[in-house]
């Protein structure tokens, strides 16, 4: 047996003895050793392999995967810029605290010097983004090996999941010829190659975080702000302590009686928030979507509460009170009125809504988010993109406690989305929708190219597509005094044919022009398929503008 067969099988082994289920990986010479024991170890049903041709789609299927089953998932390249195509992946997983494996193979030293085709200075390749780096020594024969590669896998498993955050680790491993086994590749090696007895990992590693830190909430006027985590646990802390809580996925994942599924659109009325500024305000994750609640926590006279589960707190004033793991009970008992006055305007809000949005025209971003919403069958998982449909998911206003939903907000980035569903959806085990803009799902275009091997999850794609960037009409760039350079630099519309485009991947597609034709496409059914609505984007501005104004109007009185 050649050393890079055996470093590759152990390598696969000791993945599959600390728990990853999930490996993607990219076709290439270099990575042979491990592709071909990657395939071998699938074969014999001890891990699921996916196999993609794009290394930035595939970095993110492995991301969408980690970030569903909460378990790392591992992804595996060549050398050269098939490595430095993980690197949005990588950014958006520390960021986003997701547990990925990354897997680079590379060029032995002696080639890196000797103009080498595919070589780049792979060494700490992504910096500080991820939470541990190893080039491991390339495989010799002598004893010893085994022992270290084992290690070695632990230490990278352990920095992915087992510390303070979840993360992405980077391993990048350096194979000299050859690179596939020998013939006889059953050979004698200088020592045994198998791992501990019953399956177990070669390291044990201890459960950290066991104890949290937390915060301890005091005030009776407080507001609970779900971010890009923990909705459900935060509606349970404010339904029994009487919080009125808000979520920057608007309804989704929120439930009871202290839920207010209209947050986005209060905190943006200055009025009512100015007669309901909270003393407190109890903070869930990172936010990244609305300015309201950035204006909220920046406010000197609210003290935040931050439940992060690593050291690094945002704090758009840098005036964070408290920072933990986990909530403590309060020390002081809510007032009654408080929270009745947010959900007498909750409910205004949400009838101005429904009421304003029942007489514009078919389609709209609010309206297409809100018919989608409604229509997601229970246990559903919808993968929302960054720009409008954050935001439009958001101001839907819909309560939907059964539906799971993940965004990738880590960098907040358009990067991958098409490969995230796609890896996220495979994983689940209900129906899944995702819902994206134009030039997010053209940006992963890519991600819908799947062999005939590959196994493809029950997705709809729901494309709003308003030809080019929808979400600068709602920012500075989109007021009428920058008119002139908007279409060319910001609008950048595109006049892509995405029928077109699906058809040339063998993926179905269908353009849903009247209310009645969406409803009917969004029937769960078998399979990737994309759904596509045409929205004129000139009216995204108008629209935000009447709805505000009938929120505000609505709750003026509150």
């Amino acid at each position: 047996m050649n050393p890079s067969t055996a470093q590759a099988r152990v390598i696969v082994d000791e993945l599959v003895r600390n728990t990853v289920s999930h490996v993607v990986l990219c076709p290439g010479s270099r990575n042979a050793p491990l592709s071909i024991a990657l395939y071998d170890a699938a074969a014999s049903g001890r891990l699921k392999l996916h196999v993609r041709i794009d290394e930035r789609g595939a970095a993110f299927l492995a991301l969408g995967i980690a970030a569903r089953t909460g378990r790392p998932a591992a992804v595996v390249c060549t050398s050269g810029t098939a490595a430095a195509n993980f690197h949005p992946a990588v950014l958006e997983a520390d960021r986003a605290g997701v547990p990925l494996i990354v897997l680079t193979a590379d060029r032995p030293p002696e080639l890196r010097s000797a103009g080498a085709s595919q070589v780049i200075n792979q060494y700490e390749l992504y910096g500080d983004a991820v939470r541990y780096f190893d080039e491991l020594a390339v495989a010799e024969r002598r004893a010893g090996q085994n022992s270290y590669w084992r290690s070695q896998i632990c230490r990278a498993w352990n920095a992915a999941y087992g510390e303070w955050r979840c993360g992405p680790v980077h391993l990048n491993i350096p194979f000299r010829e050859p690179l596939v086994p020998d013939l006889d590749d059953h050979g004698e090696w200088y020592e045994s190659l198998e791992g501990r007895p019953d399956g177990e990992r070669w390291t044990e590693l201890p459960d950290f975080g066991a104890l949290p830190s937390f915060v301890v909430p005091s005030a009776r006027h407080g507001l609970v702000i779900a971010c890009d985590t923990g909705a459900q646990a935060a509606s349970e802390w404010a339904e029994q302590h009487g919080w009125p809580v808000v979520s920057e996925t608007g309804g989704l994942g929120l439930s009871g009686a202290t839920a207010m599924s209209s947050g986005a659109w209060l905190l943006g009325v200055e009025e009512f928030i100015s007669r309901h500024r909270p003393e407190q305000v109890l903070c869930l994750g990172r936010p990244t979507v609305f300015r309201q609640v950035q204006k909220v926590l920046s406010d000197p006279e609210v003290e935040v509460l931050l439940v992060r589960p690593d050291s690094d707190w945002p704090a758009p004033a840098h005036n964070v009170r408290q920072v933990g793991q986990w909530f403590a009970e309060p020390t002081k008992p809510a007032d009654p009125e408080w929270l009745a006055s947010w959900q007498r305007a909750d409910a205004a809000a949400s009838q101005a809504v429904a009421t304003a949005l029942a007489a514009e025209p078919w389609p709209s971003g609010v309206r297409v988010a809100t018919e989608l919403v409604d229509a997601l069958p229970d246990g559903a998982l919808l993968v929302v993109g960054s720009s409008n449909p954050t935001r439009d998911v958001a101001l839907a206003g819909r309560l939907r406690p059964d539906v799971l939903v993940h965004r990738n907000r880590g960098v907040a980035g358009i990067d991958g989305t098409v490969s995230t569903a796609i890896g996220a959806a495979t994983v689940h085990r209900a129906p899944s929708y995702a819902l994206l803009g134009d030039l997010t799902f053209l940006h992963d275009a890519s991600g819908l190219l799947t062999g005939p091997a590959e196994q493809l999850p029950d997705l709809t794609i729901v494309v709003l597509n308003d030809d080019g960037g929808g979400i600068f009409s709602l920012l500075e760039q989109g007021a009428p005094e920058h008119s002139a350079s908007f279409e060319r630099v910001f609008g950048t519309p595109h006049g892509a044919d995405l029928g077109a485009l699906c058809a040339g991947y063998r993926v179905p597609h269908v353009v849903a022009e009247t209310v009645e034709e969406f409803r009917a496409a969004l029937q769960p059914a078998p399979g990737l398929r994309v759904v596509e609505v045409r929205v004129d984007r000139a009216q995204h501005r108008n629209l935000h503008a009447r709805l505000k104004s009938a929120v505000a109007e609505a709750v003026g009185t509150v």
